[in-house]
């Protein structure tokens, strides 16, 4: 076994199971440098067993790339793949094609847009959605116009090798304060997904909040209203209360205007709370089950997110990531 891959593979079951990021990053770390060694390098040190020798890897990663280059599968793999159980959905999760909320490096995720999309691959999507966060995010190393379009030829370089899994280009733009969108309009309207958040003054009154989400959701460019609450329920982050706002306002602004109200897959999210789910449901809001990944891990958890909608629900043929890469496009646009 590749030891690289094998690190590699432990960093993806250790990010699904929720694992410390620190902790996960050493796994990934490691895989880096074997990675960045030529094929006489690791003749000598698998010869030597001499991986501990090189900066970035400790006992437990060293333990991993030797028994992966003696050709067994290491017992941490081992313990990870047989410890990961099924994340729920049914047929919900079965259904889904794709998703449409994720992170790479080039913002706040931990892994580059080609590891992202090669687990995304692996994990069987038809479609994939990059949304790396904007500019005026700076704590998440939001994406300047330049930066983003940067990320589109790159995106477009990649194309054909996750073919035929398709890349499809986005955003996570914030909702400002007025209910204007974080970025060039004309960037927007290049993009195939655009996910509009509230990420700031998430305790502003809710009149004002509710006229915010209702002008982004109705602005033309939002596909996807994401975390619609901003609350956080569990997680190293600790809590934080549901914003407030009209939902009904703000949900029947959704509806009319072809904006998808995002189930957030997320564990310490599930966003939108269960009322609030059933409310968007009743007004005939579509849907996005979305991981909001930010380690390739996370991109497994669909299943959480999916088994959310089964629990309440929710038909499939209103959830716009079941829909054929082309349905999908044609309904954004």
């Amino acid at each position: 076994m590749d030891p690289a891959a094998a690190l590699r593979e432990i960093a993806f079951y250790k990010d699904r199971a929720r694992e410390e990021a620190r902790r996960v990053m050493a796994y990934r770390n490691a895989a880096d440098v074997i990675d960045g060694l030529d094929d006489a390098q690791r003749e000598k040190h698998g010869t030597a067993n001499s991986w501990q020798t090189l900066p970035g890897i400790g006992p437990k990663t060293a333990k991993v790339i030797a028994q992966a280059w003696a050709g067994r599968e290491p017992d941490t793999l081992a313990e990870l793949r047989s410890a990961a159980g099924d994340l729920g959905g049914g047929e919900i999760r079965a259904a889904l094609k794709g998703d449409l909320h994720l992170h790479s490096n080039w913002s706040d995720g931990s892994a580059p847009i080609e590891e992202m999309m090669a687990t995304a691959l692996r994990l069987g999507h038809e479609y994939c959605a990059l949304t790396d966060h904007s500019p005026r995010l700076t704590v998440a190393n939001g994406l300047s116009p330049e930066r983003l379009r940067r990320q589109l030829d790159v995106i477009d370089e990649l194309r054909e090798t996750f073919a035929p899994m398709r890349i499809l280009t986005g955003i996570e733009v914030d909702i400002l304060d007025d209910g204007t969108l974080d970025q060039e309009p004309e960037l927007l309207d290049r993009l195939d997904i655009v996910v509009a958040s509230v990420h700031s003054k998430l305790k502003m009154d809710a009149p004002a909040m509710t006229r915010r989400m209702v002008r982004a959701v109705s602005s033309g460019q939002a596909d996807v209203l994401g975390h619609c609450t901003g609350r956080l329920v569990t997680g190293g982050r600790g809590t934080r209360p549901e914003s407030s706002f009209d939902a009904e306002k703000v949900f029947t602004a959704c509806r009319d205007h072809n904006t998808a109200v995002e189930i957030n897959s997320r564990p310490e999210r599930r966003d939108p709370p269960t009322r609030l789910l059933k409310l968007a449901m009743d007004i005939g809001c579509h849907f996005s089950i979305d991981t909001d990944a930010h380690a390739p891990g996370q991109l497994d958890f669909l299943g959480y997110g999916a088994q959310r909608a089964l629990d309440n629900g929710v038909p499939v043929e209103r959830i716009i990531n079941t829909w054929s890469a082309d349905k999908l496009l044609k309904w954004v646009s």
